[in-house]
């Protein structure tokens, strides 16, 4: 018999931890090769850990809600014979080597740890999440869970990072003489704004009270977040999609049977909006404190509903590099995935501008909310028959025409109104330019 190590495998180039929600299998039951043991979550995708050999699971490692950094041993599998393994061990070794970044946190961990005994809750109670290495580092200070509520995270989601606390730490003593320069009166009443809990509410006996989901809580904090990081402004466009219309319903068969894909309005108006970014790539940013990084490829977000009502944000790299056929095959498979909960990590990663089709709830129109670091997001809403007047060289007259209404939230920071009037301006154009006579 032979003891296998299973690792909590790298799961994208920024993960470094991840949260065990369940584990399948307990101690004692047989594992097969490739059968999922674990299931984890990072901050929007659950996963699954399968076992890498075939034997039964006699120890576990780390118990539900615990969270567990990538390349740590979560439960160890015995096998039987003893080369085998240790060859697959070597392996798992190899192609589990934990990043620097991870090496150092859990240097810090184990530093930490010699120190504290009790140390901080992982959660606060407005459900605000912090990493171990956050929470040892702020016990070591004195840094209490209060004061960790009021620090402004830089990390995802609005998460409190190393530098984050360090950077409060050194300027600890400065915020300190200043408090103290300061009205009593008025200092008081601000930090406790800062840490406020929610207005309680009333509950009668025929209330059904429903625990939000571990993602819930995470988009309803992102969302607040953007909202106190970003100065929103909108700006509407109503766009005439006849030509596209009629174009899509001409090719649809055509496509589906030779490219084997379902063509939708979706790729069509996502990769008009990636020749748009090309044109003011200015758009096409993110804020990093007071300096602005222009990014070199347009990735588009493109919000999808998941089948417990809460959205996910898949993305398509480079899509500004994808012919229609290409898109759709993108669109449809991350759409497809989304919805069966087989997103990787990596692919909710690194978006520079959202796209978000309000239309497919009916909705004629929406104002979203941006999708932090990003400075934009795009909805597209319903398409709908209605009058219009369309004007020819013999004079204007009332015909049927198919529109839909485009909405466009963008970062006032950053985008000023010509700049964010403008893009919708030119995605209108090339949309109700679309050539109806074209190939696919």
């Amino acid at each position: 018999m032979a003891r296998f190590e299973l690792k909590l495998p790298k799961m994208g180039e920024s993960v470094a931890e991840a949260t065990i929600t369940s584990w399948l299998k307990d101690v004692g039951d047989s594992v097969e090769l490739d059968e999922a043991v674990v299931e984890i979550a990072t901050d929007k995708v659950d996963s699954e850990v399968p076992s890498e050999v075939e034997g039964t699971l006699v120890e576990i490692l780390f118990q539900k809600d615990d969270v567990v950094a990538v390349g740590d041993t979560i439960a160890i599998i015995e096998t039987e014979g003893e080369n085998d393994v240790e060859e697959q061990t070597a392996t798992k070794n190899e192609k589990t080597v934990a990043t620097e970044e991870v090496k150092e946190v859990e240097k810090t961990i184990e530093k930490a740890s010699e120190i504290i005994a009790t140390p901080l809750a992982k959660n606060s109670d407005s459900g605000k999440f912090y990493s171990p290495l956050v929470r040892n580092i702020a016990q070591t200070e004195g840094v209490s869970m209060e004061e960790l509520e009021t620090l402004v995270g830089s990390g995802k989601d609005g998460r409190v990072t190393k530098d984050d606390i360090l950077s409060y730490l050194e300027n600890r003593g400065d915020i300190s003489n200043e408090v103290e320069e300061l009205n009593p009166s008025v200092v008081p009443k601000h930090i406790e704004k800062s840490v406020s809990k929610s207005v309680p509410v009333s509950i009668n006996g025929e209330d059904e009270v429903i625990e939000m989901t571990r993602m819930g809580k995470l988009i309803a904090k992102h969302m607040v977040d953007s909202v106190h990081t970003s100065a929103h402004v909108q700006s509407f466009i109503e766009v005439d999609v006849t030509n596209i219309v009629k174009w899509r319903n001409k090719v649809k068969n055509e496509f589906l049977q030779r490219e084997g894909e379902k063509l939708t309005f979706t790729p069509i108006l996502m990769q008009a909006v990636a020749s748009t970014i090309k044109k003011y790539p200015l758009i096409n940013i993110a804020v990093d404190g007071d300096t602005i990084v222009k990014k070199k490829n347009i990735n588009l977000g493109m919000a999808a509903a998941l089948p417990d009502g809460n959205l996910i944000v898949p993305v398509i790299k480079n899509a500004d590099q994808l012919n229609l056929v290409g898109m759709t095959s993108a669109v449809n498979d991350l759409a497809n995935r989304a919805r069966n909960n087989a997103l990787k990590p990596d692919e909710i990663q690194g978006g520079t501008y959202t796209v978000t089709n309000v239309g497919s709830f009916g909705s004629v129109m929406g104002t979203p909310i941006i999708n932090q670091p990003q400075v934009a997001i795009l909805a597209l809403g319903a398409i709908r028959k209605v009058p219009a007047v369309i004007e020819t060289p013999e004079g204007d007259f009332i015909g049927i025409r198919q529109k839909m209404f485009v909405s466009h939230s963008y970062d006032h920071r950053v985008v000023n109104g010509a700049l964010g009037g403008m893009f919708i301006k030119t995605l209108k154009e090339i949309l109700e330019s679309w050539d109806v006579n074209q190939d696919f």
